[in-house]
């Protein structure tokens, strides 16, 4: 009997994004493969964490960039409050840029936004099915990234708040606007920026900047 038959019923899922079309688009594509699955809606991280503690969900499909609550943040703590609910993350961003570090902080999958229509639901079975779910170029990104340690790329040393803190200075921000976006102090900021200068050896915000847009990184 199919993954299907079995489970639909039973199928409780939980899905966050600030978009109220994404979220009802991404219930539409569900709820015609996965019949009587039951769906419930958050629009931010703290919507979402309060929701993922309250029903032992089957999944849960998050967008990674939504107001409040930094993304990989939310996934981190996620994992630490209910670490047997599988994530999957669903984002804007390319493969590039965030599926090594969402799937090193505990996600079970990630697909951009662009590919969901196409692979979602292959998706949400694999990850039903105890499996991580990611594409081939991210397979030999995480194989080279847990064999080198990171993927031979600069950004790849960073953090996930330096990598936070680049792609806010290569999208214009001041230090000023940025430590307001993180809720973190002016002097916090100019810290994150010394290293990002130290470990990808650069000298000015403007070769940052040059660097992330040359890498499709605000993408």
């Amino acid at each position: 009997m199919s993954l299907t038959n079995n489970m639909d019923a039973a199928l409780r899922i939980l899905i966050a994004d600030d978009h109220t079309v994404v979220r009802k688009g991404l219930i539409q594509i569900l709820m015609d493969h996965f019949r009587g699955a039951q769906f419930t809606e958050a629009s931010d991280g703290t919507e979402l964490l309060l929701h993922a503690k309250r029903q032992n969900w089957d999944i849960i499909i998050t967008d990674l960039s939504m107001p409040g609550k930094n993304g990989l943040d939310t996934l981190k703590q996620l994992n630490i409050e209910v670490p047997q609910i599988p994530v999957l993350v669903l984002s804007i961003h390319s493969e590039d840029q965030y599926a090594v570090r969402v799937l090193k902080a505990g996600a079970s999958g990630y697909l951009t936004k662009e590919s969901a229509p196409d692979e979602l639901v292959k998706a949400v079975e694999q990850i039903l099915k105890g499996h991580k779910y990611i594409n081939n170029s991210v397979a030999e990104k995480l194989l080279y990234s847990v064999e080198k340690g990171h993927s031979g790329m600069p950004h790849e040393l960073l953090s996930d708040r330096e990598f936070d803190v680049l792609k806010l200075i290569a999208s214009g921000k001041s230090v000023t606007e940025i430590a307001e976006n993180l809720s973190l102090s002016v002097n916090t900021i100019s810290t994150y920026r010394m290293r990002l200068l130290e470990k990808m050896q650069m000298r000015s915000s403007s070769e940052l900047t040059h660097y992330a847009l040359s890498n499709n990184l605000l993408n």
